[in-house]
């Protein structure tokens, strides 16, 4: 790191509007492997991405095979079948049960980094991941934003970006990009819990000036409240369903491009939302999507189905056939792939006696320790919460015990086993109005 890169760490730690930041983190890139980050950023802003033909892109037979041949999970099979839609899928659960089965025998170990996830749909997974994986993200990122007109500018002594969140409890801290030449990066809570005031919110994104601001919805519904008079040059929405009315109001309160994005952290940035075409238009070049039934066929083009992945640039994480859980159709626009009416993990939050709300991330890590295979909160128009889970000998009342802890002891709450179902619930829902930002 430069003597300037160091300057901005400390001015980011030690501003006077500064968090309480909770944690350490870094790019943890090697110098070789800046040079490579940004070849393959190169590659992935030039190469098109082109609708699916016949049997798939000309890459995916070899991508078969070298899953076949080096990842365990597929390798127990056997050898693979002669045709690409004859392969058995794997879903979420699959990953959920043993991750290291999925990672190729000829990753290194020593570099590999791994992360937790905190999705809407199913039980966290344990990701494994790569410092040049999380480095390719931006490369996405820059390609999503360049739709909209927008090449990222910041560098050295300037902010590039700050990562939103609204949380009790949220992994906050600061870093920079080596490829952006260490333009800075905050990773901040907007919960009041993490800063000394709550005013210093607002002061401090207005100190920092970032290029761009990314969050979740929930994130992004707090920033609106708050007297925050820095403009940002974009806005990106990932990890949940941006809904209309919320993206309006952003963009006309700071007056630049709102991105939704459609993004896993099994996959990175898949697509991005432009109202041009009428859906989320796929981002990366070597991702084959399909569009499946129940039973794993490929629908009919147009027909809505389940997405599901083959490819990807986690090569720590290789997908073949995999089933998100989301449901969209799949149209070819202008000889671009796009979704259609993407159905993916909306944002919900709840509100206690008190008259305060808990974010749905928080039942979600506090609910981390449970080995549940599938769990669903819902709260009725009264404000009472029913928990409805599934999972082999859990104890009900110690998941009732721990769900109060969060919402109070006063709280109204049933808690039942969920009926078999042959898909995965969709976790959170409620019939307050209030409860989608």
């Amino acid at each position: 790191m430069s003597e300037e890169g160091r300057r901005l760490l400390q001015h980011l730690r030690e501003h006077p509007h500064a968090p309480i930041y909770r944690n350490e983190s870094g790019h943890r890139l090697r110098p070789h492997e800046v040079e490579q980050v940004r070849a393959h950023e190169r590659e992935v802003m030039a190469a098109p991405v082109r609708a699916a033909e016949g049997g798939g892109p000309e890459w995916l037979e070899s991508w078969v095979r070298r899953c076949y041949d080096l990842v365990p999970h597929f390798r127990e099979r056997g050898m693979p079948p002669e045709r690409f839609e004859d392969l058995p899928t794997v879903d979420r659960g699959d990953l959920g049960r043993d991750i290291a089965r999925f990672v190729p025998d000829d990753v290194p170990l020593e570099r590999m980094i791994h992360f937790r996830t905190s999705g809407t749909t199913g039980h966290p997974l344990l990701i494994a991941s790569h410092p040049v994986v999380a480095a390719r993200y931006l490369g996405y990122h820059r390609r999503a934003l360049r739709r909209f007109g927008i090449e990222l500018r910041h560098g050295r002594g300037q902010v590039g970006v700050v990562l939103l969140g609204h949380q009790r409890v949220c992994f906050t801290y600061v870093s920079v990009t080596p490829t952006q030449d260490e333009a800075g990066l905050a990773k901040i809570n907007l919960h009041p819990d993490d800063w000394r005031h709550p005013d210093d919110r607002a002061r401090y994104i207005d100190a920092l000036a970032p290029e761009v601001l990314a969050g979740d919805p929930l994130s992004y519904a707090v920033l609106l409240e708050l007297p925050v008079t820095c403009r940002p040059r974009a806005l990106l929405c990932t990890s949940m369903t941006l809904l209309p009315g919320l993206r309006d109001r952003l963009a006309n309160r700071f007056g630049c491009p709102v991105l939704d994005l459609y993004s896993m952290n099994e996959a990175g940035p898949i697509a991005v939302a432009d109202p041009a075409v009428g859906g989320h238009v796929l981002l990366q070049p070597r991702m084959h999507v399909e569009i499946l039934d129940p039973a794993g066929r490929p629908v009919p083009t147009g027909q809505r189905g389940e997405i599901t992945l083959t490819g990807g640039f986690n090569f720590c994480l290789p997908l073949l056939r995999y089933r998100t859980g989301d449901y969209a159709s799949l149209h070819t626009v202008a000889g671009e792939p796009v979704l259609m009416g993407l159905e993916g993990r909306p944002p919900v939050r709840f509100r206690t006696r008190a008259g305060g709300w808990i974010n749905n991330i928080e039942v979600t890590h506090l609910l981390r320790p449970f080995a549940l295979a599938r769990f669903r909160l819902h709260q009725h128009a009264d404000g009472a919460l029913h928990f409805g889970w599934d999972g082999a000998g859990m104890d009900g009342g110690e998941l009732r015990r721990v769900l109060l802890t969060l919402f109070g002891s006063d709280q109204p709450l049933t808690l039942s086993a969920l009926p078999p179902e042959p898909t995965k619930q969709v976790q959170y829902t409620s019939d307050l109005r209030e409860a989608l930002p």
